[in-house]
């Protein structure tokens, strides 16, 4: 038996989503200006394992934001099929329609801003030394983002669900790699 469709449900994992929009935006707090110290310089073997320890954060960042936007996405595109199918048979409205194809550019404008975190993750393990050791393992994942976008751009919203599923595994692949 298949349920029908409660567009209330549906407007709500619309905007589940559109939230997880402002999840991989970064935004920089004010600080105070702290007096000027000098410091040591420090040493290559510090920088490297600052580094490590950054990359390995950004890493765990990005799983969290792909996750959660993964986790939303499965309602939603259950809820996009429907009406899609709704609209086939002539038992949606054109309004609905219209809202519709609105509900499908803010997923592809997620999946847009997360791939925008992962190319940058991406960069991040090929240019910085302490992070090249990783650059192979974690290569790729630029790749598995834009299929997911493409397979949005196709309307094929659960298959760009399961490509960043694939991405989040080699994240945690490298995580695991990272000391």
């Amino acid at each position: 038996m298949i349920k029908k469709l409660n567009y209330k449900d549906f407007v709500v994992a619309v905007f589940a989503v559109s939230l997880l929009l402002g999840f991989g935006v970064e935004v920089n707090a004010q600080r105070k200006s702290k007096s000027k110290r000098t410091r040591k310089v420090a040493s290559n073997a510090n920088t490297v394992l600052e580094q490590r320890k950054k990359g390995a954060e950004d890493v765990a960042i990005q799983i969290k934001n792909i996750s959660k936007f993964v986790f939303v996405l499965g309602g939603v595109a259950s809820g996009i099929e429907q009406i899609d199918k709704d609209v086939r048979d002539g038992k949606a409205s054109r309004e609905m329609a219209d809202k519709n194809a609105k509900y499908k550019a803010d997923v592809i404008r997620s999946i847009r801003a997360l791939r925008a975190g992962i190319v940058k993750l991406e960069i991040d393990f090929r240019t910085k030394p302490g992070l090249k050791p990783y650059s192979n393992s974690i290569q790729g994942i630029v790749n598995g983002s834009n299929r997911a976008e493409d397979s949005a751009l196709a309307g094929n919203f659960r298959q760009a669900g399961n490509e960043l599923l694939l991405v989040v595994e080699t994240l945690a692949d490298v995580l695991v790699e990272m000391p």
